[in-house]
């Protein structure tokens, strides 16, 4: 079959060239329509649930809305975690489940669930969501002008920009800050609606009746059917001052009794003719057109607006942002006075890491095509076995195309690691090919030859390539984010060696009979030269053979002294990269308004801004922000750096240090998204069944982390409590008066200020008209007793006489984890070590005393790498158990195969001594590329044993089989291992560009290519010796045992040979 595959490509050239060419085409045009991201598409199995529940203190909602739901969905189907924050005036629970769970059907579910909760009064609709990685902005622009106000900004960018925007395929949402909004404010005048009996509430009932807006279906006129509609929405301001608000019922019986002789004989007579008496809602309260700001938003201390675009998880990142700053270009031609600041680009860092991972990956592939020339010396093979590299790449980006696969620094990444491994089948190939051609004593010439030599190495090269494939299968057993991040990698890695495999026995053969038509001449002397290194290894594997002991020894003496060595090695998850850009949050303490946070924000902002290396700074107050999607008057600055801003590493920490110095009352934070959110951060966690067991703990274990070098930045999640009052109700009392606990609750609720009561419409535009009030900012607990509160029936009670004030303590937000009340503190780990600064935390932890019924758990990132390190673990030992099976079915036995596996324990002597010397940590990426040795590592002793067992079946003896095969296998082992380290070099010594594709992972291919390769070729042959020494006694054991057994001949020792 393999030998048909390969005459075909020799007397069929044209048809191999015109595939070729199709193939390449295809591979483009693939390369240049495939969507860049910085990441491969994750699916986050997070659902977040946040309800709005206005007035309410953290302790009612959670009693009310938050409780319930998790009682509802904690249970359900593949839920792993269940976590939520009780705010005042809101709730958010986030679902966490199992990674691969099918999240539409358990949205649904979810749903399903949700709708049984009967939500308390005053609650709002609940906002079910699927969390996206693509949650944040993937574009921010700040607009400021120097001549037009607030008012005409926000007119122009929401009527002219925020809808082209939004027109661009693949936006979601464009969040808009810091603008002016227009709304109409309805203010009663207390004293006026108890000279008219009336009540906030009933007026308030009154005018949302008065106003309904609603369908009523379809009704049947003759033989027509027509809608019918009922609008009762008012159309301008004047409209609503007009509203004639009745005095019936109770009302108006009370207005009759203190009126008049004249004026209740008056209202008898009104009553009689059927005609209520009424008063103009303009006449009880004050209703005006305002223009309010709904955010601040501040740039380089100006006010500003800002807009946030938002990109569905399927949108080709740097196609909708290249979109949106072109609308933005055309918004700012035909506004000349407007100025446009990109506070953040996603696209520009995937650009870079693109160009940058392409650059590594062409420098990689010149590295390795001087490697080859340098080993061949002939400019034509070296083309040969080159031109499987670009085949190779091409061929996978057509079929990742297919899958909708991104193009993102994995996929780029694995390409780059890759260009080592795909040149090799082709080199192995052409290599014999060259040497057959130029051996004086080869007896076949022409395309025999090159289809002999090119069936002699298939074997070994699809077991190697079967090998390297079959390391990367167990990477699907890697659950969670890594899995999830590096299954493109491993795809791109899987299908570029399959290509590269059809590559070596059609167009290299092909290409070998087209360049060598009339043979090689004149390179026997090119020979002799490379033979020189050859005829050293001989004699240096011959001297090994001979002394087994000594080389056994030597090897696992190496081996132990750098296992020794591991204690120096730190752990690390994933690189966070070098954007130099910092998101900062602060949450005010409760209590803070506004205005005293934009205070705190422009003095944080003048201190920024003295740095030289700071480009721009923007900030927003109030409203909702990515960190936090509950409106709050939490503050959000991102600040842009220049690209070469010395010391990065430190500068959030410096920043935070310089900030902590202003004594702010609330928590600052960094905000770091590097790597999908990953950092480097220890984070306790402090589990308890209420705020007052768990309160002492955190704040101890806070002091305690400060004191800990390793760590920075150190906070707890733990908010401020305060004094609360609670009311009461006597419920008798309350029915006697003709007043319920809702009543109560509205009559003293300031928080329902700018509560939107109905709206006022035409042509289309709508304008909200909101309830305002005077807030009593002097209030003391005898004042509160003797608020008066008017009842439906006209009289005035005082609170006292109808509830009980109880004094007790309450949080700004309750945090709870799986339905206990739960803390955070976490920390910035100083450098790279995650281990020591674990550790180092660990002792304070251990050291705390806190009850039995207070757990305190280390998890962040500490917790990350445990979980990936084990995950990938496991799948080491699977892809070694994968790599025996397919070498046991190769060679039909196994003790070659256990012979080429002691080629593996050897790379980690290079792999720890690289790590050191370049100062990187274990860690993901690490871990990947100890990964890829395996598969790497074994190619290497498989073409050297194949050619051993070949050998022996031509009936030499082991020793001079693998002596043989010394001489001729020793070059394209060292060519495919040079050209493997050539093309990771630039990964090795490149700067930006890459973050999961790091250092570390070149460090340590090269370092355990390095150390396996020159142990490979003596360890190898002397493992191989002693277990076929051992086979022999075995065997001779048994003759002597059972006498019938025949002598073995040479035929025999083919057989017994070929199942080994």
């Amino acid at each position: 079959m393999i030998k048909k595959i390969i005459d075909f490509s020799l007397h069929n050239k044209l048809a191999v060239w015109l595939m070729t060419l199709i193939i390449l085409s295809a591979g483009v045009y693939s390369a240049m329509k495939m969507k860049m991201e910085m990441l491969p598409s994750m699916s986050t199995p997070v659902i977040s649930i946040t309800t709005p529940y206005p007035g309410a203190t953290p302790e009612d909602v959670l009693n009310g809305v938050t409780d319930p739901i998790e009682k509802k969905v904690k249970n359900l189907s593949s839920v792993d975690k269940v976590t939520s924050q009780s705010l005042e005036n809101a709730s958010a629970v986030t679902v966490q489940y199992k990674f691969g769970t099918d999240m539409d059907k358990a949205q649904s579910e979810l749903e399903k669930q949700i709708e049984k909760i009967d939500l308390p009064e005053g609650a709002q609709e609940k906002q079910i969501s699927q969390m996206s990685m693509y949650t944040f902005p993937i574009i921010s622009y700040s607009l400021s002008s120097d001549k037009a106000d607030i008012k005409d900004l926000t007119k122009r960018i929401k009527e002219d920009l925020v809808p082209e925007i939004e027109g661009v395929e693949g936006v979601t949402n464009v969040t808009f800050s810091g603008q002016e909004v227009e709304q109409v404010e309805l203010q009663f005048d207390d004293k006026k609606l108890k000279k008219n009996n009336l009540t906030e509430e009933s007026v308030l009932q009154f005018i949302k009746g008065a106003t309904t807006d609603a369908p009523l279906g379809l009704y049947t006129f003759g033989s027509d059917l027509k809608s019918i509609i009922v609008n009762g929405q008012f159309t301008s301001v004047d409209a609503l001052k007009d509203l004639k608000i009745p005095l019936s019922g109770g009302d108006n019986q009370a207005n009759t009794a203190k009126a008049s002789p004249e004026e209740q004989a008056a209202l008898a007579k009104m009553m009689q003719a059927g005609k209520v008496p009424t008063v103009m809602l303009s006449d009880i309260a004050t209703i005006k057109n305002v223009e309010s700001r709904e955010s601040i938003s501040k740039t380089n201390g100006k006010d500003s607006l800002s807009i946030q675009v938002i990109k569905s998880d399927d949108a080709n990142t740097v196609a909708l942002a290249n979109d949106v700053k072109d609308k933005v270009k055309e918004f700012k031609k035909n506004n000349k006075d407007i100025n446009a600041v990109l506070m953040m680009d996603q696209a520009k860092p995937i650009e870079d890491s693109v160009k940058t991972m392409a650059e590594k990956a062409i420098i990689g592939a010149l590295f390795a095509v001087i490697m080859i020339l340098v080993f061949l010396r002939n400019i034509r093979s070296t083309m040969i076995a080159v031109v499987s590299i670009p085949m190779s790449i091409l061929m996978a980006m057509l079929i990742l195309k297919q899958m909708d696969i991104s193009l993102n620094i994995m996929t780029l990444g694995a390409m780059t690691v890759a260009i080592g491994r795909v040149i090799d089948d082709s080199i192995v190939v052409i290599e014999n090919i060259f040497r057959r051609m130029s051996d004086p004593k080869e007896k076949l010439s022409g395309s025999e030859l090159i289809s002999s030599a090119t069936k002699e190495m298939f074997i070994p090269i699809m077991s190697s390539t079967m090998v390297t494939i079959a390391v990367f299968l167990p990477l699907g057993l890697v659950s969670g984010s890594i899995g999830e991040i590096f299954r493109p990698f491993a795809y791109t890695v899987v299908f570029a060696l399959l290509a590269s495999l059809l590559i070596a026995i059609t167009i290299v053969p092909m290409l070998g009979h087209t360049f060598f038509k009339n043979g090689i001449k004149g390179h026997h002397d090119d020979e002799a030269k490379v033979g020189r290194i050859a005829s050293f290894y001989h004699k240096v594997l011959e001297w090994s053979l001979k002394h087994k002991l000594i080389v056994s020894l030597l090897s696992i003496g190496l081996l132990l002294g750098s296992l020794f060595l591991t204690p120096f090695l730190g752990t690390s998850f994933i690189s966070t990269g070098e954007d130099k850009f910092l998101a900062l949050t602060y949450k005010p303490k409760p209590g803070e308004t506004e205005e005293e946070v934009v205070k705190k924000g422009e003095q944080v902002q003048k201190t920024l801004a003295e740095n030289n290396d700071v480009v721009n700074i923007q900030y927003s107050v109030g409203g909702e922000n990515p960190f936090n999607p509950v409106a709050t008057n939490d503050m959000a600055m991102m600040v842009e750096y220049k690209k070469d801003t010395p010391k990065w590493e430190s500068e959030a920490e410096r920043v935070l240090n310089k900030i902590a110095s202003f004594k702010h009352e609330g928590t600052w934070k960094n905000q770091d998204f590097a790597t999908g959110g990953s950092t480097n951060t220890v984070t306790v966690t402090v589990n308890g069944p209420s705020m007052n067991e768990i309160r002492p703990v955190t704040e101890q274990l806070e002091k305690e982390m400060k004191d800990v070098n390793t760590v920075t930045n150190v906070s707890s999640s733990l908010t401020d409590s305060y004094d609360a009052y609670t009311l009461k109700v006597d419920h008798n009392k309350l029915s006697e008066r003709g007043l319920t606990a809702g009543q109560i609750a509205m009559a003293l609720n300031q928080r329902s200020d700018n509560k939107v009561v109905t709206k006022i419409g035409d042509n289309g535009k709508s304008t909200d008209v909101v309830l305002t009030k005077e807030k009593e900012s002097k209030w003391t607990k005898d004042k509160l007793e003797n608020t008066k509160i008017t009842s439906p029936l006209g009289k005035e009670i005082k609170l006292s006489d109808v509830v009980t004030i109880e004094e007790g303590k309450t949080s700004d937000t309750i945090k709870r984890e799986d339905g206990n009340i739960s803390a955070t503190v976490e920390g910035k780990i100083k450098g790279k070590d995650v281990s020591q600064a674990t550790q180092d935390v660990a002792k304070k932890v251990n050291a705390l005393k806190h009850p039995s019924n207070v757990d305190v758990h280390i998890g962040g990132t500490s917790e990350d790498i445990g979980e990936s390190f084990s995950q990938l673990g496991l799948a080491m030992l699977a892809a070694i158990g994968i790599v025996y099976l397919i070498l046991v079915l190769t060679f039909k036995g196994g003790l070659a195969p256990l012979a080429i596996l002691f080629s593996l324990p050897f790379t980690i002597i290079g792999v720890i001594l690289g790590l050191l010397a370049f100062g990187e940590t274990l860690s993901v990426p690490s871990m990947i590329g100890m990964l890829m040795l395996i598969g790497i590592v074994v190619t290497n002793a498989i073409v050297l044993i194949d050619r051993v067992i070949n050998k022996e079946a031509e009936g030499l003896s082991t020793r001079d089989a693998l002596l043989e095969a010394a001489m001729t296998r020793v070059r394209p082992i060292l060519m495919t291992a040079l050209a493997t380290v050539g093309a990771l070099l630039p990964l090795l010594f490149g700067g930006d560009g890459s973050v999961l594709i790091s250092k570390a992972l070149a460090v340590t291919v090269i370092g355990g290519l390095t150390s396996s390769t020159l142990l490979t070729l003596i360890v190898v042959p002397v493992v191989y010796e002693i277990l076929m020494n051992l086979k022999q006694r075995f065997t001779k054991d048994e003759k002597k045992i059972n006498p019938f057994i025949p002598t073995h001949d040479a035929s025999t020792r083919v057989h017994i040979e070929d199942n080994r």
